[in-house]
């Protein structure tokens, strides 16, 4: 087995997974203090915009020979999500490495990333290489909790516009098996509660106007629609869960004891919407099924993302060109798919900007937010490799 305690890329990847920056509450300055250092050593300057106060995002930046072109941007976020501490075999926050693995909070979500593109870079400047586009490295807050403190608000700040993006890399998931796979398009994400009302009284009693009804009514069209789309992926084996609209019950609440009829009760459910959905038509559906429930039911959303274009991947796009023919050159074949969660590309594609989803680990079974989450160190090392490629191709367009 391969000592990898004395690899300087390791060593560096483990002090970054060490830093506790798991939600909730995060204080950032902990991995602000390690990127400033990581830029320090690459001999970049670094620049940290607030755009929401204690929520920050530092820039590193490697200027390119040609910096009045659009830019290109690597993409990474800090946060990781919260653990269950017993459930892990070894401390989530130790990035213990056992026969060849790393077991950390962030090893695949996404600080390992964010380390590679540090490790791609130094690989290149040692080598003497120059790049024609300017390539910026940021390191963003809040991902894990949507992103609406993070990216969604620094893309709309001064200091984003003056980067000059024209493309960006950002996360995506690890493949399981032989092939590379690049995400170009993300589901939109509605987060609904419909209310069901009716009238109260004693729980003996079988009065009109019943909430109970109600919800079941309303609970029933929505696990039909899940049902739909679970047939819908069983029928074609070609399709993932980031070609169709998923559909979850995710909280059930009402009543304040077991013999009183409750005046209300809701149901709030999580709806990722398919890029083939016409979304006016759905939210119409939506409003059909409260009026079919019975009188009074009403629909919010706690979120409702707008249709976001996905990324061409064509020859229409330059960008998606260079990346495709970086990793042709690694004969590995690529697939492309949509996310099945939610990314801060979202926020890029918005602008018009070119984004795709992307992590070189193969033959590794996607494991984020798991208990004992883990890469291989040699899938680590691989990926320094695959982006030392991928860099020039996307900077030299």
């Amino acid at each position: 087995m391969t000592d990898y305690a004395n690899e300087p890329a390791v060593a560096n990847l483990r002090d970054y997974l060490r830093i506790r920056s798991v939600h909730p509450n995060i204080n950032y300055n902990e991995c602000l203090t390690y990127l400033r250092r990581q830029a320090v050593e690459l001999g970049l300057p670094v620049q940290v915009v607030e755009a929401v106060p204690r929520k920050p995002v530092l820039v590193m930046t490697w200027e390119g020979l040609e910096p009045n072109l659009p830019s290109i941007l690597l993409n990474s976020h800090m946060d990781v999500v919260p653990v269950f501490e017993k459930s892990w075999t070894y401390p989530p926050f130790e990035a213990r490495i056992v026969d060849g693995v790393i077991y950390a909070r962030g090893v695949q979500d996404m600080k390992t990333t964010g380390v590679q593109y540090i490790e791609a870079v130094r690989r290149l400047k040692s080598r003497g290489i120059r790049l024609k586009r300017t390539l910026h490295l940021s390191f963003v807050p809040d991902e894990e909790v949507g992103g609406h403190n993070g990216m969604s608000e620094f893309v709309k700040t001064d200091h984003f516009r003056n980067l000059n993006i024209g493309f960006a890399l950002d996360e995506g998931l690890a493949s399981p098996d032989d092939n590379f796979v690049v995400y170009n398009a993300e589901r939109s994400i509605w987060h609904v509660t419909v209310t069901c009302p009716g009238k109260s009284g004693h729980g003996s009693l079988l009065l009109p106007d019943n909430c109970g009804e109600k919800i079941r009514y309303i609970i029933d069209k929505f696990m039909d629609l899940r049902k739909e789309s679970k047939a819908k992926l069983e029928s074609d084996p070609e399709l993932t869960i980031g070609e169709v609209t998923s559909v979850n019950l995710t909280m059930l609440n009402g009543g304040i004891q077991n013999n009183v009829i409750p005046e209300k009760l809701t149901a709030s459910f999580d709806i990722r919407l398919a890029l083939s959905v016409n979304f006016e038509e759905f939210e119409n559906m939506i409003k059909q099924w409260c009026i079919e429930a019975g009188d009074g039911v009403t629909y919010e959303f706690e979120q409702k993302d707008v249709y976001v274009a996905p990324t061409s991947v064509d020859s229409t796009n330059p960008y998606w060109v260079a990346f495709k023919a970086a990793i042709d050159k690694l004969n590995v074949p690529l697939k492309v798919r949509t996310f099945p969660g939610g990314t801060d590309s979202r926020f890029i594609r918005q602008l018009g900007i070119s984004a795709l989803g992307f992590f070189p680990h193969r033959h590794t079974p996607p494991a984020l937010h798991e208990h004992n989450e883990s890469l291989r160190v040699s899938v680590f090392l691989d990926g320094i490799t695959v982006y030392t490629d991928i860099i020039p191709a996307l900077a030299n367009v």
